[in-house]
């Protein structure tokens, strides 16, 4: 896929990552790219968490390209896109005859990822009579194909990713404690779009972008409103989902001007982070939907900034972040009978 991942010299003394449709540069997507960068020139297990349509594949396409195995094949395995009975073929090939329907030779994908790096995504999904035979595959890196007793060696890097939680299910017996700690050797944590707000607006131009080329369209004009919607929408389905709206946005833009998808009949849109609806009207700006949403949910907070049950935790921010656009925004706690107007945590929060 693409080109490999390198650090291209931009002027002197300044260097930049590139890393092919990775779009952003907020502080979690940083430390997850800072990850990329440790750990992909090594052979090491990689485990990708997180929730479903934050880009895992996208992370492990990034680590492929930037390690040594670069050019070599990468090949990605989602379990329940097969049949159950045809997992373990479909991981080891078999031998013509081996089974009922087995007319000729196959080639598993772990044979297929010799040399190069093996994607198992929803690793969660593994059925338990998979589980000891995979856990053999990444101790010994030696298989044998279904209906034939030849050993196979092969030297594959394994990146799984998953939007379960293991360790729970590990703990009700579902997934096998001992394949559990051979995944987890290098787990990476994929932040959810709510997490990294700052992001949103770089990618609605690419995903406006993509699809004007793709349907022939031209937008000129994304309104403030609209990109407000989009940055405080809480996003449940993450970037597959801002993805799918922006796309019906280009569908139902007139004009050039890239319309709110997230509008009801009532010209409302809804923030489920915040468990109610908001009307935006069409003159509202950017900054003042930002000022009205972080003053609502301070005096939700009572004005408590960080900590669990802080404004920027309800907001999906870091309290850095949050503190930063308070001070764009003029926003300072009303002065109290103690005579602060310093917005702080909580007395049980204070080390956070």
């Amino acid at each position: 896929m693409g080109d490999c991942a390198t650090v291209t010299n931009l002027v002197p003394d300044q260097t930049e990552r590139t890393f092919e449709r990775i779009i952003g540069n907020s502080a979690a997507l940083e430390s997850v790219l800072d990850q990329v960068e440790q750990v992909a020139p090594t052979d090491s297990t990689v485990l990708i968490e997180g929730e479903t349509g934050t880009g895992k594949e996208l992370i492990a396409h990034a680590i492929h390209n930037a390690s040594q195995r670069c050019g070599r094949a990468f090949i990605r395995l989602t379990w329940a896109a097969i049949p159950l009975d045809l997992l373990e073929s479909e991981l080891f090939g078999h031998e013509k005859g081996a089974f009922t329907g087995a007319i000729a030779q196959k080639i598993g994908r772990f044979e297929m990822a010799d040399k190069g790096t093996l994607f198992l995504d929803e690793v969660g999904d593994i059925p338990p009579a998979l589980q000891p035979k995979l856990l053999r595959v990444l101790q010994e890196q030696e298989f044998e194909r279904l209906g034939s007793g030849r050993t196979h060696k092969v030297d594959v890097r394994l990146v799984a990713a998953t939007n379960r939680d293991l360790i729970k299910m590990v703990a009700r017996g579902q997934f096998r404690s001992d394949l559990y700690y051979r995944l987890d050797v290098f787990p990476i944590q994929l932040p959810a779009l709510r997490e990294r707000r700052e992001d949103i607006p770089a990618l609605v131009t690419h995903f406006v972008k993509m699809f004007t080329r793709r349907m022939g369209k031209q937008v000129d004009s994304i309104p403030s409103e609209t990109m407000a919607a989009f940055q405080w929408y809480s996003w449940p389905g993450n970037i597959r989902e801002l993805q799918n709206l922006v796309e019906r946005s280009v569908i139902l833009s007139r004009d050039g001007v890239l319309p709110n998808p997230l509008h009801s009949k009532q010209n409302e849109f809804i923030i489920p982070s915040l468990n109610r609806t908001r009307t935006l009207h069409s003159s509202i700006t950017l900054e003042d939907s930002d000022r009205a949403l972080i003053l609502e949910t301070l005096e939700q907070a009572a004005w408590i900034v960080g900590g669990p049950r802080g404004a920027a935790a309800k907001l999906g921010l870091k309290r850095t972040t949050l503190l930063a656009k308070m001070r764009r925004l003029g926003i300072s706690r009303p002065i109290s009978e103690e005579g602060t107007g310093v917005p702080g945590v909580a007395p049980e929060d204070a080390q956070i």
